[in-house]
C-alpha cells in the first residue's frame, strides 16, 4: 500500500474529517473554476489533495485564494518530487533575475515563499516526503531566500555607499550564520530563523558617500531583516530572531570577526557555547563563515574534557525543569517535560563536555550526535534508540501542528476535533492510539533527561564519624593532636608525614591561586579523597601520591569536577596510588586520561591489534587531513589512553609481563604506521610519488621502518624510546609532482625527517615517542634514511659485531610490505654468515666490558638487574653470541627477535640443553618482571645483592662456560 492510499484510508476512521475533506475539495473546485483553472482529474491526486485540505486550514485557504499555484505545482510535476541539491538557489536566481527596487524584491520573495511552503506542506502531510526530507527542504529554502535576498540588497547598498573593503583593498561580504534548527538543517514548518551577522575585517567603502564597513553592514543587515520579516499584504518570508548575537538584544546587530572572537574569549558564557554548536554559514560569504567557525572552535569545543562545565549545565537543566513547572507546559511537545528541547539538551551536554577531544561529536544534527555517542561508547544503544524514536515522533508532530494554520505552535490541541485531526495526520486510526504513543515517548525522554548530570549517590556511611573527621581535618578545625590520633585510627601509620603533606598542599602557592570556584571544588573533594585513601592497603602512601596528582591537575578545575561528579572513580585512583607511583605520575602528566576511569568496561581491557588500528583510523578520519596539529594531538591522546589501559590491567595483575610488552608494542606499531601514512600523504601531496630503483620489489611506497632494541625484541616498556632505522628503495630520478618535484632519494630523507618530527615534537599533549636513530649504518654520521642495497652492503662488509648483535633484535614495523620482506632476507643473509668462534667471542666480551665501564655504576650491597654481573644484559649477550655462532647451521634461530623465543630455538636446535634453556629463560623473565615492578614504583632496577644470588650464579656459570677462556 503506498503512502497516499494509506492516508486516504485513514479517513474511514475519522468520519468528520472525511466530510471536511469532501466539502473542502468542492469549495476548492469552485474557486478554481471561477479562476478558470483546470483541475486534476485522476482519483489518486483528488483523494490526496482532499486529505491534505482536511488536515490543513492553511493549505486549503491559500490554495483556494490562489488555485493557480497548486495547479502549476501539479502540472510541472514539482509536487510529486523532491528538490535536487542546489535547485532552490537556481530557482531563486531565476525568479529574482530582473528584480527592480526593494518593494519588488519584497513582493517576489513572499510569492515564492507562498508557492514553496504549500508544496512542502502537501508533500509532508500526504506522506510523499519523509521527515528528513521536509526538514532539509525547509532549511535549504530558507538558505536560498536569505542568500539571494542578501545578494540583491548588497548590490543596492553598494550603489548608495560604494563597495566595502578591508585595509588591503580586499572586497568584504556579509557572513550570515544560521543558528538553532536552521544551522542544523532541521528547520520546522513555521519556525523562526535564528541568525547572527558578521563581516571579516574593518575598513570602509569606496563610494562618494563612503562609510565604515561597520556602518555599511549594519545598514545591509537592517534591510535584510526587513526583506525577510516585515509583514506586508503578501505576508512575511520568515520571522527572524537575532537575540543570540553577542550581548543579545542590546548588542550590535553585526560585528567584525575580531570583535566576535574578542567577545567570546572574554564575555562568552556556557549557553552561548551551547548555541554555537549548531551554527553554520547559511548565506553570504560562506568560505569566510567557515573561517569564523574555525576561529571560534576553541570557544565552542574546549581542547580537553570540559568537566568544569557541569555546574553551568546543571543550572541550565534546572532552569528548563523550573520553566516546565512554572509555566505548566503540559501538552507542549517542544518545551514541556519529555519534549524536543530535553532531547537536544541531552545530546549537547556531551558535546560541550567531550566535543573538544572527540571530534565525531562536533555535529549539528541531534540524531548524528546520538549515533556518535553510541559509537564512542558514551551512550547505551537502547537509550539512543528511545531518544531517536521520540525525537522523530515529536518533530513530525511539531510539523503537523504548524501545518494546520502556518503558525509557530508546539501545544497539542485541546478540542476533540483538533486532536482527531492530529491523530489522523500522524497516521493513527484513533486519538487514543496516538496519545498513548506520544505519552510513552515523552515519558522515556523525561526519564533520561532526569538522570542526566546526576552525581553518584554518596554511600550511606558518608555522614559517619570518619567523614566528619576528614572534613574537619581539611578545614583545619582540629588540634594537631586530634588530627594525628584520627589519622592513626583511620589507618594512616605515617600520620606526621601525611599532616605535613596536607599542610603543604593546602597552603601551597598553587592552591592559593585557585579561583573561588576552584577552591570550593577542592574543599568538597579532599575529604572524599582522604576517606577513599583510608581503604587502601597502604593508606599513607596512597594519600601522598594522590596529593601529588591533585597538585598537578588542580589548576584545571574541570578535573576536580570530574572526580566530584563521579565518586566511583576514586577507588580506581586509590588502587593505582597504592600500587604504582608511575601510574599516578602518568595521570598527573596527562590528566585528560582521568575520563577513562569512568568506564570500567574498557579500563582494564587493552584492545587487540586490529581493534587498535580500527580505533585510530576512525579517529584520524574525522580530522581535516591538513590539520597536522590536531592529528598530532589525536595520536598522542590515543597512545596515552591505551597505555593507561595496559597499565591498569598490569597493575591489577590481569596481564603477565610478556603480554604487557606485546600490547605496548602493538600500540607503538599502530602509531608508527599512522605517522608514516600522515608523513607520506603530506610529502606526496607536495612533491608527488617518488621513483624507485630498477629491480626493487616494492608493493607501494618503497620505504620501511625497522625497529631495533626493545620494540624490535617485543620487550617495550612504558617509557621506552624507539630504536629505529629507515630504509628506502628510491632512485635519483625526480618525483612525479607537477609543481615541486624533488630527487626521490631526497624525498625519502625528508620522509624520515617528518616521521621523526611527528614522533618527537612537543605539543600540549606531550611527545609521542623519543626516537633513537644511532643504530643506522655508520651511526650518527650516517644517512638518516639508507638505501636498502647500501644497507645490505654495509651489513655484509662493514658492520661491527655489536651491530650484528643489534640486528638479531631487528624487525620491520611499518611501511612497504615487500621492502619489509627484503629487509628480513638481508637480515638472514647477514646473520647466517659463518663466524670465526674466537674472534666472535673476543668481540662480544670486548663490547660487554665497554658497556659495563660506560653504563654500570656499582653500589656496595646492590645488584643492578640490568648491567650487573649475572644480570639481564649478560643473558642477552650469551643468547646473541650463540645465535651468531650457530645461525649458519640452524637457520631457524633467526625466526624470532625476542630473547625468550630465541632461547627456545637454541634448545630446539640442540645448541643448549632443555634444563639450561629453562634456567636462562626463567632467570631472564624474573629479572625483567622485577625490574618492571620497580619501574611502576618509580624505583631503579636494583635489588639487594643477596636477593637473586642463586640466579646470578646460574648466569655467571653460563658466562664462564662460553667466555672465560677469552
Amino acid at each position: 500500500m503506498n503512502t497516499k492510499q494509506k492516508f486516504t484510508g485513514n479517513l474511514l476512521f475519522f468520519p468528520a474529517l472525511a466530510k471536511t475533506a469532501e466539502n473542502r475539495w468542492k469549495a476548492f473546485s469552485d474557486a478554481a473554476r471561477n479562476a478558470d483553472i483546470s483541475l486534476p482529474h485522476d482519483a489518486e491526486t483528488v483523494s490526496l489533495l482532499s486529505w491534505v485540505f482536511a488536515l490543513s486550514d492553511f493549505v486549503f485557504k491559500t490554495a483556494s485564494r490562489h488555485p493557480e499555484v497548486l495547479s502549476d505545482l501539479i502540472e510541472s510535476g514539482e509536487l510529486f518530487r523532491p528538490m535536487a541539491e542546489g535547485e532552490y538557489v537556481l530557482r531563486m536566481e531565476e525568479a529574482l533575475a530582473d528584480v527592480g527596487d526593494e518593494a519588488d524584491l519584497f513582493r517576489r520573495l513572499r510569492q515564492i515563499r507562498q508557492r514553496e511552503i504549500i508544496r512542502i506542506a502537501v508533500r509532508d502531510l500526504s506522506g510523499m516526503a519523509d521527515l528528513a526530507e521536509t526538514l532539509k527542504e525547509l532549511s535549504k529554502f530558507a538558505d536560498a531566500c536569505i542568500d539571494r535576498a542578501l545578494a540583491h540588497l548588497y548590490r543596492m547598498t553598494c550603489d548608495l555607499y560604494g563597495v566595502p573593503a578591508d585595509r588591503n583593498g580586499e572586497i568584504q561580504q556579509l557572513v550570515v550564520m544560521g543558528m538553532g534548527k536552521l544551522g542544523a538543517d532541521e528547520l520546522n514548518f513555521s519556525s523562526d530563523i535564528d541568525l547572527i551577522f558578521a563581516y571579516p575585517e574593518e575598513g570602509k567603502t569606496d563610494g562618494e558617500k563612503s562609510v565604515t564597513n561597520g556602518e555599511f553592514f549594519l545598514k545591509l543587515c537592517r534591510k535584510l531583516l526587513k526583506a525577510l520579516g516585515e509583514k506586508t499584504a503578501d505576508g512575511s518570508v520568515f520571522r527572524v530572531d537575532t537575540a543570540l548575537r553577542p550581548f543579545g538584544e542590546s548588542g550590535p546587530l553585526v560585528m567584525s570577526f575580531d570583535g566576535m572572537e574578542n567577545y567570546y574569549q572574554i564575555e562568552g558564557r556556557e549557553w552561548e557555547r551551547y548555541a554555537w554548536i549548531k551554527a553554520r554559514p547559511a548565506a553570504g560569504d560562506k568560505a569566510a563563515g567557515e573561517r569564523l567557525l574555525k576561529r571560534l572552535n576553541p570557544f565552542i569545543y574546549r581542547r580537553y574534557l570540559d568537566f568544569g562545565v557541569f555546574e553551568s549545565l546543571r543550572e541550565m537543566k534546572q532552569k528548563i525543569a523550573s520553566e516546565v513547572r512554572r509555566k505548566e507546559l503540559k501538552g507542549n511537545i517542544k518545551l514541556g517535560a519529555g519534549g524536543i528541547r530535553e532531547i537536544e539538551f541531552f545530546g549537547q551536554v556531551f558535546q560541550l563536555i567531550r566535543g573538544g577531544v572527540t571530534p565525531s561529536l562536533q555535529e549539528r544534527k541531534i540524531l548524528e550526535v546520538l549515533a556518535a555517542l553510541v559509537r564512542e561508547k558514551i551512550l547505551e544503544p537502547e537509550v539512543k534508540k528511545e531518544l531517536e524514536d521520540a525525537y522523530l515522533f515529536l518533530r513530525m508532530t511539531e510539523n503537523r501542528l504548524q501545518e494546520f494554520v502556518d503558525a509557530q505552535t508546539h501545544t497539542l490541541p485541546g478540542d476533540s476535533a483538533g486532536r482527531a485531526r492530529l491523530a489522523a495526520a500522524m497516521g493513527f486510526e484513533n486519538v487514543k492510539g496516538y496519545e498513548e504513543t506520544l505519552s510513552c515517548h515523552m515519558r522515556n525522554v523525561s526519564s533520561h533527561f532526569a538522570s542526566l548530570l546526576e552525581t553518584d549517590e554518596e554511600s550511606p556511611g558518608d555522614a559517619d564519624a570518619d567523614a566528619d573527621f576528614f572534613a574537619a581535618l581539611w578545614s583545619k578545625s582540629l588540634t594537631p593532636e586530634k588530627s594525628r590520633e584520627g589519622l592513626i585510627r583511620a589507618g594512616f601509620i605515617d600520620a606526621d608525614e601525611v599532616l605535613s603533606r596536607l599542610r603543604g598542599f593546602r597552603e601551597g602557592p598553587t592552591t592559593g591561586s585557585l579561583s573561588r570556584e576552584g577552591r570550593i571544588r577542592l574543599d568538597r573533594l579532599m575529604p572524599r579523597v582522604m576517606r577513599a585513601a583510608a581503604d587502601s592497603a597502604v593508606p599513607s602512601e596512597a594519600l601522598v601520591r594522590l596529593i601529588e596528582l591533585l597538585s598537578g591537575i588542580q589548576r584545571r578545575t574541570c578535573y576536580l569536577s570530574l572526580l566530584l561528579e563521579n565518586p566511583s572513580t576514586l577507588p580506581h585512583l586509590v588502587q593505582f596510588a597504592g600500587t604504582s607511583a608511575w601510574m599516578l605520575s602518568f595521570l598527573a602528566r596527562h590528566p585528560v586520561l582521568l575520563d577513562e576511569l569512568l568506564d570500567t568496561r574498557t579500563l582494564y581491557l587493552p584492545p587487540a591489534r586490529k581493534a587498535l588500528e580500527s580505533e585510530l583510523t576512525e579517529r584520524l578520519e574525522s580530522i581535516d587531513p591538513e590539520d597536522l596539529e590536531r592529528q598530532m594531538e589525536v595520536l598522542r591522546i590515543f597512545k596515552q589512553v591505551n597505555i593507561l589501559r595496559v597499565a591498569a590491567a598490569d597493575i591489577t595483575h590481569a596481564l603477565p609481563l610478556m603480554r604487557v610488552s606485546d600490547h605496548l608494542s602493538d600500540i607503538a606499531e599502530t602509531l608508527l604506521e599512522s605517522v608514516f601514512d600522515i608523513s607520506w600523504n603530506h610529502l606526496t601531496g607536495k612533491h608527488g610519488i617518488p621513483s624507485l630503483q630498477a629491480g626493487i620489489d616494492a608493493e607501494d611506497r618503497g620505504f620501511v621502518g625497522i625497529a631495533y632494541g626493545k620494540l624490535g625484541g617485543f620487550e617495550l616498556s612504558y617509557d621506552s624510546d624507539l630504536d629505529l632505522v629507515f630504509l628506502h628503495g628510491g632512485s635519483s630520478a625526480p618525483t612525479d609532482g607537477e609543481k615541486s618535484p624533488i630527487d626521490s632519494s631526497y624525498f625519502f630523507a625528508r620522509l624520515g625527517q617528518r616521521v621523526i618530527h611527528l614522533l618527537t615534537a612537543h605539543t600540549p599533549a606531550g611527545i609521542l615517542y623519543e626516537a633513537d636513530m644511532r643504530l643506522r649504518p655508520s651511526g650518527g654520521a650516517g644517512m638518516l634514511v639508507s638505501r636498502i642495497d647500501a644497507f645490505r652492503e654495509y651489513q655484509l662488509h662493514e658492520a661491527w659485531t655489536w651491530e650484528k648483535q643489534a640486528l638479531i633484535r631487528a624487525r620491520p614495523v611499518c611501511g612497504d610490505p615487500a621492502l619489509a620482506r627484503e629487509f628480513l632476507s638481508i637480515r638472514r643473509e647477514v646473520l647466517a654468515q659463518p663466524q670465526d668462534p674466537e674472534k666472535l667471542k673476543k668481540e662480544v666480551v670486548k663490547m660487554r666490558h665497554r658497556m659495563k665501564k660506560e653504563l654500570h655504576r656499582p653500589s656496595p650491597g646492590i645488584f643492578d638487574l640490568k648491567q650487573g654481573e649475572g644480570g639481564v644484559v649478560d643473558v642477552e649477550f650469551i643468547v646473541q653470541y650463540l645465535v651468531l655462532l650457530h645461525a649458519h647451521r640452524y637457520p631457524d634461530l633467526l625466526d624470532w627477535t625476542d630473547n625468550v623465543r630465541l632461547i627456545g630455538k637454541l634448545a630446539a636446535a640442540g645448541v643448549i640443553d632443555d634444563v639450561s634453556a629453562y634456567l636462562l629463560r626463567k632467570t631472564y623473565l624474573v629479572y625483567r618482571t622485577t625490574g618492571h615492578r620497580l619501574s611502576l614504583q618509580k624505583k631503579p632496577a636494583a635489588v639487594p645483592e643477596e636477593q637473586f644470588s642463586a640466579m646470578r650464579k646460574i648466569v655467571q656459570r653460563f658466562w664462564s662456560r662460553y667466555f672465560d677462556a677469552t
